[in-house]
């Protein structure tokens, strides 16, 4: 143990660890999406393996298993991109179209097995050949050109969700996976930083030790994830399909006055702003109307999203309740809480938003 190989080693078995405990609560729940989660923690593991090992002292990566195909950067992209989609949608499911993806990592895995399984002699000549030198080549590139396509799509898929929540779900930090966004910054920022000390240790051959430390910035992202996953939960409605969302027609404006004049009578006399976890499935089957009629009804003759619509309502309740003298003995977070908010944050943004003044500048005036 050191202080090179302790950190490694944290990360590589708390990974480990948490890749089985996804994957068997998915397999228990049938969620896909706890599976990738699985899966991509399990990379994290492979990934770290070669130098949590080299570290550690202990060699069989290079002596019994030398020349083994054990690359899996290629299985990274494919795998972060599947488990955002199986996150923001409980109906996503793997099918034999999406093995496309597989192929650039069986291609070079194929390869260096046919060479391994011919023995150590043909893992020599392998290696110290002109095809191996260009072949190493070959998977930087596809390894980068896959980062780069992945990560633009994990980034636009995320930006397109975030947006329909806020159509969707009337409390949004609880699903609005901020840690995701969190997570593809920082793994955007280790592949710039481990691809910059590459470049520098062909030039200056750089000693061994200073892999560590985009090792180390690898385990703190796997840390990362691992401990941000434990917390994540899917709502039961969370059905965001991106093909479904770019497709659905829009609704007549008379048919949307119609649909709003309905839901402002039900929200004035059932009051379902007051329920914190109150989303436009729910709402909608009590207005009886179809979710995205509601939704683009409230966008296009209110002028607001979802959100903001329901919020709307609970500062109403709010700035009518919180001056009555039987709540005078209330915190100002308390009364919030018992108007549908859930947490102090999304409660003043909240306010701020709708009045321009936070609740202390707004009853002072």
């Amino acid at each position: 143990m050191s202080w090179y190989s302790t950190p490694l080693q944290f990360a590589y078995i708390l990974s480990l660890l948490l890749a089985g405990i996804f994957i068997f609560r998915g397999w228990r729940e049938e969620q896909l999406n706890l599976k990738l989660l699985g899966l991509l923690m399990l990379i994290f593991a492979l990934e770290l393996q070669d130098y949590t090992f080299g570290f550690s002292g202990i060699n069989v990566l290079w002596n019994e298993l030398k020349g083994f195909p054990r690359g899996v950067h290629l299985l990274f992209g494919p795998a972060m991109l599947f488990y955002l989609r199986a996150q923001v949608n409980r109906n996503f499911k793997l099918r034999t179209g999406h093995l496309w993806h597989l192929l650039p990592w069986a291609f070079f895995f194929m390869a260096e097995l046919v060479v391994f399984v011919q023995g150590s002699e043909a893992i020599e000549r392998f290696q110290s050949s002109s095809l191996f030198f260009w072949g190493g080549k070959m998977e930087l590139l596809a390894r980068l050109l896959s980062y780069a396509w992945y990560f633009y799509h994990a980034w636009q898929l995320l930006a397109k969700y975030r947006e329909w929540l806020k159509d969707r779900f009337s409390q949004m930090d609880v699903v609005s996976l901020s840690w995701f966004r969190n997570f593809l910054v920082l793994m955007i920022s280790w592949i710039v930083f481990r691809e910059i000390m590459n470049v520098v240790d062909s030039m200056v051959d750089l000693p061994f030790t200073q892999d560590w430390w985009w090792n180390l910035a690898l385990a703190l992202a796997a840390v990362y994830v691992g401990i941000s996953g434990l917390g994540q939960k899917q709502a039961t409605d969370m059905l965001f399909d991106l093909d479904q969302v770019e497709s659905e027609a829009p609704e007549p404006e008379s048919e949307k006055k119609m649909i709003i004049k309905k839901l402002d009578a039900k929200m004035n006399e059932k009051r379902f702003f007051l329920q914190p976890e109150l989303t436009v499935r729910e709402l909608a089957a009590q207005v009886n109307v179809p979710s995205s009629d509601l939704s683009a009804a409230i966008n296009t003759q209110k002028g607001v999203n979802f959100n903001d619509y329901i919020n709307a309502w609970r500062i109403e309740e709010f700035k009518r309740v919180y001056p009555l003298p039987e709540n005078q003995a209330y915190t100002i977070l308390s009364i919030a809480y018992d108007c549908g908010f859930n947490s102090k944050a999304t409660f003043n943004r909240a306010f701020k938003k709708e009045t321009g003044k936070s609740p202390k500048e707004y009853f002072a005036a």
